[in-house]
């Protein structure tokens, strides 16, 4: 059954969780793929994934990439999962793709601090719920970690 997990970030960007999501995603062993809403969004995301600490290496890449296929982490900016993951990452307002049910796990980050994208992800809560998949809410605890909620 695929989990659906909703991380309210308050006060946190994107770009400060995001990295270590990923990390242990890879540790898991998990293929990903992170949607945005634009191009440009996922190109900074990109960008980002490159330089966002001086000791770690995040290996990733575009769709755009023609091994797209062999990259452990795809950022994408549509609903596309170029290298067959099994784990989906929705950033930006990024909507619940149609494929629901072929992901293991689906994540998606939304900005506490913005009233659409609150809206948005009660919305995907909702239709989570009705599909009758595992739906987890996490918001930051404040000290670095995360609260769950079923």
């Amino acid at each position: 059954m695929t989990e659906v997990l909703f991380y309210h970030l308050q006060n946190m960007t994107v770009e400060k969780v995001l990295p270590s999501l990923l990390e242990k995603s890879l540790q898991r062993g998990w293929r990903v793929v992170v949607q945005s809403t634009t191009e440009e969004r996922a190109d900074a995301l990109d960008a980002h994934l490159w330089t966002y600490r001086d000791d770690s290496f995040l290996p990733h890449a575009t769709w755009r990439v023609a091994d797209a296929a062999q990259q452990p982490i795809v950022l994408t900016a549509d609903e596309a999962n170029p290298n067959g993951a099994k784990v989906r990452f929705l950033v930006d307002n990024a909507a619940l793709p149609a494929d629901i049910a072929s992901y293991e796990r689906l994540v998606l980050v939304f900005n506490g601090d913005d009233d659409e994208a609150i809206v948005m992800a009660r919305a995907a809560w909702t239709e989570s719920k009705s599909r009758g998949l595992a739906v987890i809410y996490r918001q930051a605890d404040g000290s670095g970690g995360w609260q769950s909620r079923e």
